[in-house]
């Protein structure tokens, strides 16, 4: 095989396939990968900190142990990353803020164990909006990373790196963090795949949380079948982590191939028109991707609107007071080394009353049941990822943030899981996304139909020209 960019942008399941046949061997690859992030990420600026030496002692001894006949499985000898909120032993994990720029963990995360056991080799860190929290900002340690459609355009975020990296070629898989669509929205908006798995399906032990109550750990890759098998890998039970599930973790892959004949996919249209801000191009997107499914054999179905729309609102004020009990010593000691935006939104957080978190934490029982309740009559609920393609920097706007509409929060607040699959591109060449969410645990629909999409279309083939 030949070491070109064609390598870079391989799936996971492919170069699997090629490091078992021996077309191709773990160093190599990794070595290739090493080289690229060299030449390419100036550019979109997806790494903080490149962990070269030990990428390739892990791929030296992924080697060593294929060639001996020790197999950990499909991700043994595959270069991937990680946001920069995992906790990895010996190696900084800032969170992209000053508070951290020089924490060096003792330990592990549960997760970044269980993808060192898979066999996975550790290209580096990756770059995040600061804590997980607001908007990509200039006033950090590191720079923001760059949508690789464009560099002048946001990536989405908070896994803002991890979308970018994969989108350029930089690793193969990728771990995010979803609060209120921090994996799904840098899916969308860099042309990959993400999916946030049931709360409590894979342990937060050992990662930097934003909201204890919303937070979500999960995978980001190029296709639906590389998201089935890093899901599978880090999925399961975790005493570290409080909200873990015992809950038995099937093969994710076994059932990918089965189609959505005779599946029903429910729609919540009123959900998302243009008045609200939702942009025609991604409306026509979404209405295509629905004819594509309904095509290949799924019934679509309209279901209630309201539960979805009002479910942003309990997100919001839950994920803001846990945010800011999280960061209050940070807030009265050390301020000046959070950024602007970090801290301004933070703040936010001492002026939501007792009073107004209970009554979220009670509109969020009162949702989650009805959102649970439609879920019965259907397999799983459509929607757009995110509401319009990548916007420039300049385009920015936080006063705005809260006007335009979202569409992932909705399951951060039931905990339940949905992934964001690319569907289209705007006219000016930027990604648009399509949102599938299903029953808690149920990952294996989600992904079932994910991929029976992603086998009807060609945009998760498409990449930037860097």
């Amino acid at each position: 095989m030949t070491m070109n960019d064609d390598l870079a942008f391989l799936t996971i399941t492919d170069l699997a396939r090629a490091i078992h046949d021996r077309k191709v061997s773990p160093t190599e690859v990794t070595r290739a990968m090493l080289e690229r992030i060299e030449r390419v990420d100036s550019r979109i600026n997806s790494y903080i900190t490149v962990t070269s030496d030990l990428a390739l002692q892990q791929a030296k001894q992924a080697e060593q142990d294929l060639v001996s006949g020790k197999d950990a499985g499909p991700l043994h000898g595959v270069p991937i990353a990680l946001k920069d909120l995992y906790a990895t032993k010996g190696i900084r994990t800032t969170g992209h803020s000053q508070v951290l720029v020089d924490w060096i963990p003792d330990e592990d995360a549960t997760v970044t164990t269980l993808l060192r056991q898979a066999g996975a080799v550790l290209l580096g860190k990756l770059a995040m909006h600061e804590f997980a929290f607001g908007a990509p900002g200039f006033d950090t340690p590191f720079p923001p990373a760059r949508n690789p459609w464009g560099p002048e355009h946001i990536t989405g975020g908070s896994s803002s790196g991890s979308g970018a990296a994969l989108a350029a070629g930089l690793c193969y898989g990728a771990l995010g963090s979803d609060t209120g669509g921090s994996i799904r929205s840098p899916a969308a908006l860099c042309g990959i795949a993400g999916i946030k798995p049931t709360y409590g399906r894979a342990s937060r032990a050992g990662v930097l949380p934003l909201s204890w109550s919303l937070d979500h750990v999960g995978p980001m890759a190029r296709s639906v079948a590389d998201c089935a098998l890093m899901l599978e890998a880090i999925a399961g039970y975790d005493p570290k982590d409080p909200a873990s599930a015992d809950v038995a973790v099937p093969d994710f892959t076994s059932t990918l191939n089965n189609g959505v004949a005779g599946l029903r996919i429910g729609v919540p249209r009123d959900w998302f028109n243009e008045a609200d801000g939702t942009h025609p191009e991604v409306l026509a997107a979404f209405e295509a991707a629905l004819g594509v499914l309904a095509g290949e054999g799924a019934q679509i179905v309209e279901v209630d609107s309201a539960p979805f729309i009002k479910a942003r609102a309990a997100n919001t004020i839950i994920m803001i007071s846990e945010a800011y009990a999280y960061h209050e010593d940070t807030l009265k000691t050390r301020p000046q080394d959070l950024s602007t935006g970090v801290r301004n939104r933070a703040r936010e957080g001492a002026f939501i009353s007792a009073a107004d978190y209970v009554d979220a934490q009670r509109a969020r029982v009162i949702l989650g049941n009805h959102v649970r309740s439609i879920m019965r009559d259907v397999d799983v609920v459509a929607s757009p990822a995110a509401p319009q393609p990548a916007e420039t920097f300049e385009e920015q706007d936080p006063d705005a943030r809260y006007r335009m509409p979202s569409y992932t929060p909705v399951y951060n607040l039931t905990g339940l899981p949905a992934m964001s699959v690319p569907c289209g591109f705007s006219s000016d060449g930027f990604p648009i996304g399509l949102q599938i969410a299903g029953r808690a645990f149920d990952e294996a629909t989600v992904l079932r139909v994910a991929h029976a999409y992603e086998r009807a279309t060609d945009w998760h083939q498409r990449h930037p020209e860097l």
